[in-house]
């Protein structure tokens, strides 16, 4: 039976599995999860995971949350000697991507998430922008995060473990796309960044990267989305602690 993968593409960790998914031929049913209307946190998908967030995997009986985790399981059941470069074998190759994996969920994560937060939805909830300081010191954190993906975990490399590609890459281009949704263009002025992106998106595939990154191209649809379904007041208060 194929996989059954619980998704919302205007999600990065669900576009990471989503392209992986993809690309290397794994058999899935797609189960779309509407976050935008709150559908996360129905009962019915409340009885496939308690966490309520996507990406859920269940293959069978047996039920993963977590993207890094979905990964790593997906490249393991699934792998082959042809595509060992996604999570490979080699001690030290698999400990960079490890490496990467661990760093980036409280650097390149947290802080492109913050700044597309600020830029796409607290404006739609708040009815106005983000003051300027914490603007700033958003971005600051952002730019930092992708100095330290180009000097440390680049360092010159075509990818980051070398000549191929791995998850460590896809993770990455997921979460620095995300504030590139919002129209703002990190790979200008940054060439390193530029030509790995370009490498990255020709790797998986122009349609394919295209396919799983439109949503996210499009979120100037999100606020009639939140008018509609009355998400708005639900997210007040989560946006309210972002600024105590």
């Amino acid at each position: 039976m194929p996989l059954e993968l619980y998704l919302d593409l205007h999600s990065q960790p669900c576009r990471s599995v989503f392209i992986f998914a993809k690309k290397t031929n794994i058999p899935f049913d797609f189960k779309f999860v509407d976050l935008a209307t709150g559908q996360q946190y129905g009962e019915d998908f409340g009885k496939i995971s308690v966490v309520r967030k996507v990406p859920v995997m269940r293959d069978g009986d047996f039920i993963l949350t977590e993207s890094v985790a979905i990964l790593k399981y997906m490249a393991e059941k699934f792998g082959t000697s042809d595509s060992d470069h996604w999570y490979p074998a080699d001690l030290q190759k698999r400990a960079r991507v490890n490496e990467y994996l661990s760093w980036q969920h409280a650097a390149m994560r947290a802080h492109g998430s913050k700044v597309f937060w600020f830029r796409a939805i607290v404006p739609i909830i708040t009815g106005s922008e983000v003051p300027k300081e914490k603007m700033d010191s958003a971005m600051e954190d952002l730019t930092l995060s992708l100095k330290v993906f180009e000097e440390k975990f680049l360092d010159d490399r075509p990818f980051i473990i070398g000549e191929k590609i791995s998850l460590a890459d896809l993770v990455a281009i997921v979460e620095i796309m995300q504030p590139v949704g919002t129209g703002l263009d990190l790979f200008e002025n940054r060439p390193t960044l530029g030509a790995w992106r370009d490498r990255v998106k020709k790797e998986l595939g122009e349609a394919l990267f295209d396919k799983a990154h439109k949503t996210i191209m499009d979120v100037d649809s999100l606020p009639q989305t939140f008018e509609n379904n009355g998400m708005l007041e639900f997210l007040k208060p989560k946006i309210q602690k972002m600024f105590n």
